[in-house]
C-alpha cells in the first residue's frame, strides 16, 4: 500500500508561488496561453455540444444546512400588470451559495497556515470577500483543451464507491488504455460516476456524505502534467473520508493553496462519457466561464465540452 504523503512536505515540493510573478492570483490558469487555445480550437470537428453542468434548482444535491440548493423566486409573472399596447413581462431573482451546483473553486476558497495561493495573505479574506485570488480573477474565462479520464469505465463499474482512492498510477493506466495523453495546459475532468449514482438514487445525504475521489499523491501528477484545471463529477474531487484520519480536505489545501489550481466540481460527465467511448475520441475543446462576482470565493458554471 503507498503512503500517503505529508500534506505540509508535498505542499512545499508542488508549490507554484512565484511562478507567474509575486503579485499573481490566477495560479495555473496562466498555463493556458494563446497558443493552446487557438490548438485546442482544432479539436472541434462534429461541432457536438455536451452540456457538463448540474440543473440549478431544488432537485440539487444540497441537502442543506452548510448549502442549500438554489432557490428561485419570480418576482414579476405578467399577472396585474397593466402597460400600453398589453405589455407584459416576468423577472426573477435567485438566492443560493456560490457552490451549489456545478462550480469552481476560487484559489482564496481553501487555505492554510494563514496564508492564500502565492502567500498572499489570509487576512484578506473578510466580510466584504476576498481582496486576493477571487474568483473574478479567472473572468476571462477557462477555455482549451479538455481531457476526459473515465475511471468508472475504466473499472467497469457504474460507480466507484465512497471512499475509493484514486491514485496517480490508476490515472496513467486511464490515458494509457484511452490513448491520450494529458499535457500542458489541459482541463483534466475525472469520472467518478458519483453523479450517475445520484440521479439514480435521489439521495442527497448520501451523496454528500463521502465520494470516492483523487487521492493526495494525485498532487505530484497533475504538477508534473502542468494540468490547469482538474473537475470530476463529485462534489469535491478528492476522496471523502480522505486518506488522512486527522485531517480535512488535504488535497484542497495542497492544490489551491500551493499550487494554485482552479478545480471543477459537481459537473456531469455522462453523456460525454459515452460519446468518448463510442469513437474512443477523448480530448475536446472545453469552456467554462466563472461569473464575475468581484471578490468571490467560487461561482456556479455551466461548462461545455465541444467535440
Amino acid at each position: 500500500m503507498t503512503a500517503v504523503p505529508n500534506m505540509r512536505e508535498l505542499g512545499r515540493k508542488v508549490r507554484n508561488w512565484g511562478r507567474w510573478g509575486a503579485d499573481d492570483e490566477r495560479g495555473t490558469t496562466n498555463l493556458i496561453t494563446p497558443e493552446r487555445v487557438a490548438a485546442a480550437a482544432g479539436l472541434v470537428r462534429t461541432g457536438e455540444v455536451f452540456d457538463l453542468g448540474i440543473p440549478l434548482d431544488s432537485d440539487g444535491p444540497q441537502p442543506g444546512g452548510f448549502r442549500n440548493n438554489p432557490i428561485r423566486l419570480m418576482a414579476e409573472n405578467g399577472q396585474e400588470q397593466v402597460f400600453p399596447g398589453g405589455f407584459k413581462y416576468a423577472d426573477d431573482y435567485i438566492f443560493m451559495p456560490l457552490q451549489a451546483g456545478s462550480q469552481y473553486d476560487s484559489l482564496a476558497h481553501v487555505y492554510y497556515d494563514e496564508q492564500l495561493y502565492n502567500g498572499h495573505p489570509s487576512s484578506g479574506v473578510t466580510v466584504k470577500g476576498a481582496d486576493k485570488c477571487g474568483i473574478h480573477t479567472q473572468a476571462k474565462g477557462i477555455a482549451g483543451r479538455g481531457v476526459l479520464l473515465d475511471v468508472a469505465k475504466y473499472r467497469g463499474v457504474d460507480w466507484l464507491e465512497a471512499g475509493t482512492v484514486i491514485g496517480p498510477e490508476e490515472l496513467d493506466a486511464v490515458a494509457a488504455a484511452q490513448n491520450v495523453q494529458v499535457g500542458a495546459g489541459d482541463i483534466v475532468l475525472i469520472r467518478t460516476g458519483w453523479r450517475a449514482k445520484f440521479v439514480a438514487e435521489g439521495d442527497a445525504a448520501g451523496f454528500m456524505a463521502g465520494e470516492p475521489g483523487l487521492g493526495l499523491g494525485c498532487a505530484t501528477w497533475l504538477r508534473e502534467h502542468d494540468v490547469a484545471v482538474v473537475g470530476s463529477d463529485n462534489w469535491g474531487v478528492e476522496v471523502a473520508p480522505g486518506e488522512n484520519p486527522d485531517a480535512l480536505m488535504e488535497l484542497h489545501m495542497v492544490l489551491i493553496r500551493d499550487m494554485g489550481m482552479t478545480l471543477a466540481e459537481m459537473l456531469d460527465l455522462e453523456e460525454l462519457s459515452a460519446a468518448c467511448a463510442a469513437d474512443g475520441t477523448y480530448e475536446f475543446f472545453y469552456t467554462g466561464a466563472p461569473l464575475k462576482f468581484t471578490r468571490g470565493v467560487g461561482s456556479p458554471i455551466n461548462p461545455l465540452a465541444i467535440r
